[in-house]
């Protein structure tokens, strides 16, 4: 079957894509998900088992043609999707084989897979940690059942819980726990208790993000029709509890949406915010090397269909500038604990002047940070320096 996918000849991605560095970091997109969440704008589409196998191998046949036109050495690679746990044992197994056997692994640090909880079962956690992947994230979003039906999510806070047990007795010893803010209905009560639930179970690494009404997605059209609204107020409010609630707990909130212990940080996003090369696999899937910027086409079958026919996988090409990958830098960094060179800011004096006098960032040693009251604002002082 993957002789018969490279049958006609080398995929083409962004044909001239290359790379004069080592590429370290690949994300591979995976959209199958048992239920469609109304608040996801990623791609994703329900789960068919009798395109498993051909979409698979084509993953895998996408990633031998870029091995061969790419300088891949990857330090990280993350699965991400939709829900990679959606596959079942034997397929996933055959994934993740493939690629330790496509991939030089030998500078690999970190391997995520993106989990839900309704997904994770003994043998599949036990086959992830012995084929070495050894980071998951699962995707709790919250600890309380009314909100999680809310969500649409399939799963209940107890097997929320139970696949953490599960997780941790197959050997993993580095847990990202992803939550959600700003709810529909959420209260400080439950966000607390959420919270506090998720510290005492102490994974090494929490993700907590506000909820954002994106499109194409139900609960958009639900907020355009008056029935769901944001609160940014209440938002604060729980951003604030979150950083009070993890950094007692020693997680050092090191991004805006982001809290790890000592060590704990994601090497694969870090790279990400420090505007490194990566290359995505899969429908969809972003890649960005060098100031070539690509996109997949975002089917799954569409996909599969043109690396059996070795056509080209994209559906969109960006050419970046200089200064669009230094404002892009300094977006995301900046959202970082680290934040950024302050000479990046030496053509935006006015407003680095504006944002220290209003106590949004705060300078020193020759760096620029936001301060507590700018991680509440950062993506409208971020957009001030795009």
């Amino acid at each position: 079957m993957k002789s018969e996918l490279m049958s006609n000849g080398a995929i083409h991605n962004c044909a001239e894509r290359t790379s004069a560095h080592p590429i370290r970091h690949v994300y591979v997109h995976i959209p199958f998900c048992a239920r469609i969440c109304p608040y996801c704008a990623f791609y994703k589409e329900r789960a068919d088992p009798a395109q498993t196998e051909r979409f698979c191998l084509a993953l895998l046949a996408e990633l031998e043609s870029s091995g061969l036109r790419l300088n891949l050495q990857p330090e990280t690679i993350f699965f991400g999707g939709g829900t990679p746990t959606a596959l079942s044992t034997s397929p996933l197994r055959e994934l993740i084989q493939g690629f330790g056997d496509l991939l030089d692994l030998t500078k690999l640090v970190e391997w995520t897979v993106e989990a839900n909880p309704g997904s994770v079962s003994p043998a599949k956690a036990q086959m992830l940690r012995s084929l070495g992947v050894n980071r998951i994230s699962l995707g709790v979003q919250s600890w309380d059942d009314q909100l999680l039906a809310v969500l649409g999510r399939e799963h209940s806070a107890a097997q929320a819980e139970l696949s953490v047990q599960i997780l941790r007795e197959a050997g993993f010893t580095n847990l990202n726990i992803d939550l959600m803010f700003g709810l529909p209905g959420q209260t400080a009560a439950q966000w607390e208790a959420t919270l506090a639930r998720t510290i005492a179970l102490q994974p090494e690494h929490v993700s907590a993000y506000c909820l954002t009404y994106e499109e194409d997605t139900e609960f958009f059209l639900r907020r355009a029709r008056g029935e769901l609204r944001a609160d940014e107020q209440t938002d604060a409010q729980f951003f604030e509890l979150a950083m009070q609630a993890l950094g007692s707990a020693g997680y050092r909130h090191y991004e805006i949406s982001n809290y790890a212990r000592a060590g704990y940080a994601s090497h694969h996003n870090r790279g990400y915010w420090a505007g490194e090369d990566y290359l995505g696999i899969g429908p969809s899937a972003f890649s960005t090397i060098g100031l070539q910027r690509s996109q997949n086409v975002p089917d799954y079958r569409v996909y599969s269909d043109r690396v059996q026919a070795g056509e080209s996988l994209t559906s969109s090409e960006e050419a970046l500038t200089p200064q669009i990958k230094r404002s892009e830098s300094i977006a995301l960094s900046l959202r970082t604990s680290e934040g950024i060179p302050s000479h990046w800011l030496d053509s935006w004096n006015d407003e680095r002047e504006e944002f220290l006098s209003l106590g949004l960032i705060r300078q020193d040693n020759a760096r620029v940070r936001l301060t507590e009251r700018g991680k509440l604002l950062a993506d409208s002082v971020a957009a001030a320096f795009v």
